[in-house]
């Protein structure tokens, strides 16, 4: 059947460009459907890579795709579909937080609209876009990257800073709170689960991924920045996410996986 096709969203930076990285690393060969907002910004990326990895017969296409727009979702299936044909693996990685900006970039319905709207209802909707390209897959499989912060069980552990209280008093401290990431990404946590309910009969493997806390960059920090905080490198996450792809995982279908086991809901 050829190579593996596979699109991996926000694909360009962080979690998503070391997953690119690790399957061009890899022994078997891919055609990963690099995916990103910015045509610039994936072309980049894939120069970068092919750059370290000059060898790797993997195969590296681009795919502009916002996840706020129906039509750039649209498109995107009619792109894969025209190229391909199926889709062997979707890795819904593309997400984002923006409750640092609530009453300063835009108010604070717009920046819960839109956390919801770029970590939920877009990834949402992108699957079912393209789930009759992955239905024509022999053996197909979908990601949701979730989080660590999403534990409703691990929200009582004040060794986090996300879960201890601020001082008393009104506005809280800027930067205190994640609550609509948080929220979000729990909400992701079911649509996955409903993803692998409605999908069970049609065999295929669905997961969530909760990577750990990697210096990636999001929310506008930098990675050294979220080092300082104990973050990991980023790149630990693309064998992992690797290693799902390929099979390693399979015994732990719908649930949250992490590199060293199960998350807790």
């Amino acid at each position: 059947m050829g190579p593996k096709i596979v699109l991996i969203t926000g694909a360009n930076t962080g979690i998503g460009f070391q997953v690119v990285r690790a399957l061009c690393n890899s022994e078997q060969t891919y055609s990963i459907i690099v995916g990103g907002r910015s045509p610039a910004k994936v072309q980049n990326a894939i120069s970068a890579i092919q750059s370290e990895f000059p060898k790797s017969q993997s195969q590296l296409v681009p795919l502009q795709i916002d996840l706020e727009s129906d039509d750039s979702i649209k498109r995107a299936y009619e792109d894969i579909n025209a190229k391909f044909g199926r889709l062997d693996a979707l890795v819904n990685n593309a997400g984002a937080l923006f409750d640092a900006q609530a009453n300063t970039t835009m108010t604070e319905r717009q920046m819960w609209a839109k956390t919801w709207d770029v970590n939920v209802t877009g990834t949402n909707l992108l699957t079912s876009v393209l789930m009759p390209l992955l239905l024509r897959s022999s053996d197909p499989r979908l990601l949701f990257i979730t989080s660590g912060a999403a534990r409703l069980a691990g929200t009582d552990d004040l060794r986090l800073p996300i879960n201890r209280s601020p001082p008393a008093g009104w506005p809280k401290p800027a930067g205190m709170t994640a609550t609509a990431y948080r929220s979000a990404k729990t909400g992701l946590n079911m649509v996955l689960r409903e993803w692998g309910r409605i999908l069970k009969n049609d065999g295929v493997k669905v997961w969530g991924i909760s990577p750990g806390f990697l210096a990636t960059g999001l929310a506008g920090t930098t990675p050294d920045e979220m080092k300082k905080n104990g973050a990991e490198d980023a790149d630990v996450a693309g064998p992992f996410i690797r290693s799902v792809l390929e099979g390693t995982r399979d015994g732990d279908v719908g649930r949250v996986i992490r590199r060293e086991g199960l998350q807790e809901w």
